[in-house]
């Protein structure tokens, strides 16, 4: 099983780094757009029409990619004030009710995310402003990025089954 769970890290790590090239692609896009409209380089190109409608797809892949990473890494934005006020087993079982409430958060989001691709699939809706595409395109990373949390989630439950039956110190943020 830790086998399983490094190679799974391998692969968040691989979603991250691709996060990471398509932030270095956006920035460029945006640089370039930014130079055309303002310097005519190119005769008859003023800017990329298109940047902004791939900029904000590259921005919601961005997030999908790198969430389940997050989570791994206890990067993700945690309140864990009671969590400290509380004896460690009272904290502990709060970790869990959060764990499974998270997981079957997880777990619906990926569901209907994956009906309403399916459904857009289906349907052959498109997405219709400076570019046509099909809408299904951006809709099916949805419940792939939540089926990832899932599976990190349930990592994360396990972590937490074999160590200390205390509160996490990943993102913790007092001494």
């Amino acid at each position: 099983m830790d086998r399983l769970e490094a190679a799974y890290g391998k692969l968040l790590e691989a979603f991250a780094l691709a996060a990471c090239a398509l932030v270095f692609g956006m920035t460029l896009m945006i640089c370039a757009d930014v130079l055309l409209r303002n310097v005519r380089i190119i005769p008859g190109v003023a800017g990329l029409e298109w940047s902004n409608e791939i900029s904000e797809g590259a921005l919601y892949l961005v997030t999908m990619l790198t969430a389940p990473w997050l989570l791994r890494r206890g990067q993700h934005i945690r309140v864990d004030i009671i969590l400290r006020a509380v004896p460690n087993k009272v904290g502990w079982s709060f970790e869990w009710v959060v764990d499974v409430l998270g997981l079957a958060s997880c777990l619906l989001i990926a569901y209907y995310g994956a009906r309403a691709a399916l459904a857009s699939f289906n349907a052959g809706s498109m997405s219709i402003k400076t570019l046509v595409t099909p809408e299904w395109w951006l809709l099916s990373v949805l419940p792939v990025a939540f089926l990832a949390l899932s599976i990190e989630m349930l990592f994360r439950m396990r972590r937490l089954a074999l160590g200390e039956r205390a509160p996490r110190d990943d993102a913790v943020s007092t001494g």
